[in-house]
């Protein structure tokens, strides 16, 4: 998985966007320039923005931009990771997938959640967040255990935020896919296509199509049946600490 953050705007009938403006940060500048010209149309606006969310010049810019822009729909969607023993991966990889990870998604959602808040409370209307883990949150990943470790932070994360904001105007999904199509497995070292990866069409149309129905979507035939009951567990204990333990 790329170093990505994606952001667009959406009407909220259960978030379906076919029109309207879109705003997309990645590492690479060519798949930026392809991927606005496969978005650009009549009735869209496109923006890009290269950066690298490793970097506090990467955050800067994205978070910038990113609040210029207005967006009202955040997907979190930035993910890196090395496969191999924990011990053998070097530790710049380490800092990568934590500051990637970890770090990225934890500082643009402080950064631009104020003002996504603010709009939809001034517009009437609801604004929403995306954050991206994985089925490896809920359990522990020997060979991927940095990358499971930084995905569970994501998971739990989203699940704070959305109890925490439950008053407010905005719908709060924790994504946990299988695995997804994607150069992440090349990327990550495992050397070949992982079996059985989803397309991420598939993926992100049932992630819109979630988000403000419910707070935690797996995905997956076989994960997706056995961790959807935690989930809602989780997200249930969520809340409920959130209506015990007192705002400061």
């Amino acid at each position: 998985m790329s170093r990505e953050r994606r952001a667009a705007s959406a009407r909220p009938s259960h978030w379906r966007c076919p029109a309207g403006r879109a705003f997309s940060s990645r590492a690479g500048t060519d798949a930026l320039a392809a991927l606005a010209a496969g978005l650009s149309g009549v009735d869209r606006k496109v923006e890009v923005i290269a950066a690298d969310l490793a970097t506090e010049d990467g955050l800067d810019a994205v978070a910038t931009r990113a609040g210029e822009f207005g967006v009202d729909l955040l997907v979190l969607n930035a993910g890196t990771g090395r496969f191999g023993d924990f011990l053998a991966q070097p530790e710049a990889a380490l800092r990568e997938t934590v500051g990637v990870n970890v770090l990225a998604p934890a500082v643009l959602a402080r950064r631009l959640l104020p003002g996504m808040i603010e709009r939809a409370r001034t517009a009437g209307r609801r604004t929403g967040v995306i954050v991206v883990s994985s089925n490896t949150a809920f359990a522990p990943v020997p060979r991927l255990a940095a990358y499971a470790a930084s995905k569970a932070f994501d998971l739990s994360l989203a699940e704070a935020l959305a109890a925490e904001l439950a008053t407010e105007p905005v719908d709060v999904l924790a994504l946990c896919p299988t695995a997804t199509q994607s150069r992440f497995a090349d990327r990550a070292g495992w050397g070949r296509g992982i079996p059985g990866a989803q397309s991420p069409r598939h993926v992100a149309g049932a992630a819109l199509r979630a988000l403000g129905r419910q707070r935690t979507l797996v995905l997956g035939p076989i994960s997706g049946t056995l961790l959807t009951a935690p989930a809602l567990v989780r997200a249930a204990i969520a809340q409920g600490i959130a209506l015990v333990l007192p705002r400061r």
